[in-house]
């Protein structure tokens, strides 16, 4: 519908398995490669394609082409795995719920995930 193109109205939820619990500023840390533990949780962030512009521009402050080669150099420097990619709301909310540790963002609200934060 129409709403895709006013993003003034767009409200998307950075979501989160039940096990995670986390700020805003370490949802931002994991997103950027310098977060991989929360206690003795290893996480494990996902990127959404549906969502991931928005994502990036609203919580990260960033664009696609900045954000992927940030994840390069991190993972030619230290050895650090790029976020897996899901390509839509149910994908990435099917893999939070199944995964202890997942954080992801949707545009959808979502049952039995953790909400960390809204954007």
């Amino acid at each position: 519908g129409a709403g895709l193109f006013t993003s003034s109205v767009h409200a998307g939820e950075v979501i989160a398995h039940p096990s995670v619990s986390l700020s805003t500023d370490e949802v931002k840390e994991l997103f950027l490669g310098d977060k991989q533990l929360a206690g003795s949780v290893k996480l494990v962030p996902v990127d959404n394609t549906a969502e991931q512009a928005a994502f990036l521009a609203k919580v990260l402050q960033t664009d696609a082409a900045k954000y992927s080669a940030r994840w390069t150099k991190k993972a030619f420097r230290e050895g650090l795995t790029a976020p897996g990619v899901k390509g839509n709301d149910a994908e990435a909310i099917a893999f939070v719920q199944a995964t202890p540790g997942a954080v992801a963002y949707v545009g959808a609200t979502a049952s039995g995930v953790k909400v960390l934060l809204k954007y």
